[in-house]
């Protein structure tokens, strides 16, 4: 990535931003509220960020509320979705065939892709988009429509100086800060009557997006508090995980007791899978309508906590809650790294918060691996 300088960008000119994005053609998604959570959706202007608004994440509770600053990103973290469900979403028309009488007439993906503009994208999220990226893009099975929707999107990421109860992204190496993979980067920093940002380009078009809004140089006053704001947010996180030796260990624990403890906690509902940024499995579905004059195949996520996502010839090799819970942390911590070289878990702590029973990878984790 080339370097470039920071700007100082001020609190009224960021709103100008999502304007310049519409006008470069951009449909907008960033963080707003939505059925009483701070998610990400598509959005219209500034006004529809949760400017105010905090959250609070705990093992299977979430909060929002309301406060009387204007503090834009920094006082709540990630949502129960992620960037994931725009690009690759939970369900997807692939194939549609139309019975004409006197022939099959097969159309696949002719939906026009659009040009995505994310803002407010966390480390975690980043992290996450790259490992999709080498699932879905870099083997020998292409997925060319994710692949478009990637090549069209603009990023501006969010540093987090406030990490969540819930979040240990520096303990898997992906956060809190952001190095790479966006156009555009921000630090907010609060400021007794309004906040500011210190914006970072990443790319040469995020150099013309911000030249294009009134900045001046960042000065050296404002980039020691930047370096101190995002020290500090290090010794914040909620939860830590210690992954030395992790993935061999798993293997050596793959019968531990313990792992019938944690199935009776467990409701296998599949919610962890569900909000992960970085779970992909899917499955496909062939529908037809009554009169037999049309039929669509249909892709849709799927979970490793399905009984039936087991199924081979003569019926599912994971039938026990056990094997399931143990088949999704095994293949976060320890099977994703023989497959892709890289974790499966970027520290978001999503699976932590939207667990209805309130279980908690980390915890669970060190207890097989005998680390607590």
């Amino acid at each position: 990535m080339a370097e470039f300088s920071k700007f100082f960008l001020g609190y009224k000119n960021l709103q100008n931003l999502p304007e310049k994005l519409q006008k470069n053609g951009y449909q907008l998604i960033g963080p707003r509220i939505k059925n009483q959570a701070i998610v990400y959706d598509y959005i219209n202007s500034f006004d529809d960020l949760p400017v105010g608004y905090n959250d609070t994440q705990e093992r299977g509770r979430y909060r929002i509320e309301k406060t009387d600053g204007a503090v834009v990103f920094n006082n709540y973290t990630v949502g129960q979705n992620s960037i994931k469900q725009f690009i690759y979403p939970a369900c997807k028309t692939i194939l549609k065939i139309e019975n004409s009488k006197k022939d099959f007439n097969f159309t696949g993906q002719t939906d026009e892709i659009p040009r995505l503009a994310i803002i407010g994208m966390r480390a975690c999220e980043l992290a996450a988009l790259k490992i999709l990226d080498k699932v879905l893009t870099q083997g020998p099975y292409v997925d060319q429509i994710y692949l478009k929707l990637r090549r069209n999107m603009f990023i501006i990421a969010v540093n987090c100086v406030n990490p969540g109860q819930t979040c240990f992204c520096q303990s898997m190496k992906s956060g809190p800060n952001v190095t790479d993979g966006f156009d555009l980067a921000l630090t907010e920093i609060n400021n007794k009557d309004e906040p500011y940002f210190i914006a970072w380009p990443g790319s040469d078009r995020g150099l013309k997006l911000i030249q294009s809004l009134s900045t001046t140089p960042v000065n050296d006053e404002q980039l020691s508090i930047e370096k101190k704001a995002l020290e500090e947010a290090s010794a914040k996180m909620g939860r830590s995980l210690s992954t030395d030796g992790i993935e061999d260990t798993l293997y050596r624990e793959f019968d531990n007791p313990y792992w019938e403890e944690i199935s009776e906690k467990c409701l296998a509902c599949g919610n962890c899978t569900m909000v992960c940024p970085t779970c992909f499995c899917v499955d496909f579905k062939d529908e037809t309508d009554l009169k037999g004059e049309n039929a669509v195949r249909l892709r849709n996520w799927d979970s490793c906590f399905n009984r039936e996502f087991s199924y081979i010839h003569g019926g599912s090799i994971r039938y026990s809650g056990k094997s399931r819970y143990r088949q999704w942390l095994m293949h976060k911590l320890s099977y994703w790294r023989d497959q892709f070289e890289t974790s499966g878990c970027v520290g978001c702590g999503r699976c932590i918060t939207w667990c209805p029973v309130g279980i908690d990878i980390t915890e669970e984790a060190s207890r097989v691996c005998h680390k607590t």
